[in-house]
């Protein structure tokens, strides 16, 4: 009979796999950037159709005139609908926004590795894919990368589809992880990582996805956004949920910091991902940064004394 557990020995290879491909993540944009910043100075194109570059005043280094870029649109998200009326959108901020994510998600998984290695918490395994799921931000770069190496756009597409997996991927771990703490017991984690790639992959291939447009963040435009922001927002709360309901059923005040984590952790990516200005980095990286310490700390001294 195949064995279905997941034991500490392959949790911590799928650990020592995580940090090695977020590494080549940092390595690759690290890389990229010594194309792409480049390319923002001489300017960046408007579209597929349109390849005369920006003129210098429309240059992301600059404030850029809301008629010039009338064709491409901000982001939507909330806190960029705040900030997008303070700020015009520069692609350096942007660019920093994709370099701090991945960068962060090496720091995170080195450090999930050293402080897990030896303790059984089943939550983490799924803390630990929703990190992973953040070096998957590197993708957004193929936008300004087409314009150097031509992509077609069929690439263009599947490159993107895998992103938007990667990001309900880790929505939905982060979510496996508020379950498991709230007292379900999942035996079966080979199982219930299969039925959270269903899931993802089921959104991915179902959204309409528009190659040839894209925002003032380096995301493409997608269909069905109202349910896509509707599905994040139950996810947010049902985590949220998920870690008091484990306050209470455990008995222990920890989960309430590692709720506080979930929620700083969510609205930190958010920020990162749909940010197009300098406003969004700053904050972004903190809320993700502390959010992922209250969740990995607290979740570490919970299990250390089991």
């Amino acid at each position: 009979m195949l064995n279905l557990l997941m034991t500490l020995s392959e949790r911590n290879t799928f650990f020592k796999i995580g940090v090695s491909f977020c590494a080549v993540c940092v390595l690759l944009i690290l890389a990229a950037s010594f194309l792409i910043i480049p390319l923002y100075q001489e300017g960046f194109y408007d579209n597929e159709i349109n390849k005369e570059p920006l003129s210098e005043i429309e240059q992301p280094y600059q404030k850029t005139d809301p008629d010039l870029t009338a064709g491409i649109p901000r982001p939507a998200s909330y806190f960029q609908s705040i900030t997008s009326r303070i700020l015009d959108n520069y692609y350096l901020a942007v660019h920093v926004s994709i370099i701090v994510i991945v960068l962060f998600s090496l720091i995170g998984m080195l450090l999930i590795h050293y402080y897990f290695e030896r303790t059984s918490a089943p939550e983490i395994m799924y803390i630990s894919i929703f990190i992973v799921s953040l070096s998957f931000e590197v993708i957004r770069l193929i936008l300004p990368l087409q314009h150097i190496f031509i992509f077609s756009s069929f690439y263009v597409l599947i490159t993107y589809r895998l992103l938007l997996f990667a990001r309900f991927f880790g929505i939905f771990s982060l979510f496996t992880a508020s379950i498991c703490a709230a007292g379900l017991e999942i035996q079966k984690t080979r199982n219930v990582i299969f039925i959270i790639v269903i899931a993802a992959l089921l959104i991915t291939f179902s959204v309409p996805i528009d190659v040839l447009n894209w925002d003032t963040s380096l995301n493409i435009v997608n269909g069905y956004v109202s349910i896509f922001r509707m599905i994040e927002l139950s996810a947010f709360i049902t985590i949220m949920i998920g870690f008091l309901i484990a306050s209470n059923i455990q008995e222990s005040k920890e989960y309430v910091y590692v709720a506080v984590g979930s929620m700083l952790v969510m609205i930190g990516r958010n920020i990162l991902i749909h940010t197009d200005n300098w406003i969004g980095p700053g904050p972004g990286i903190i809320m993700l940064s502390f959010g992922t310490w209250f969740l990995c700390s607290k979740l570490h001294k919970i299990h250390l004394w089991l």
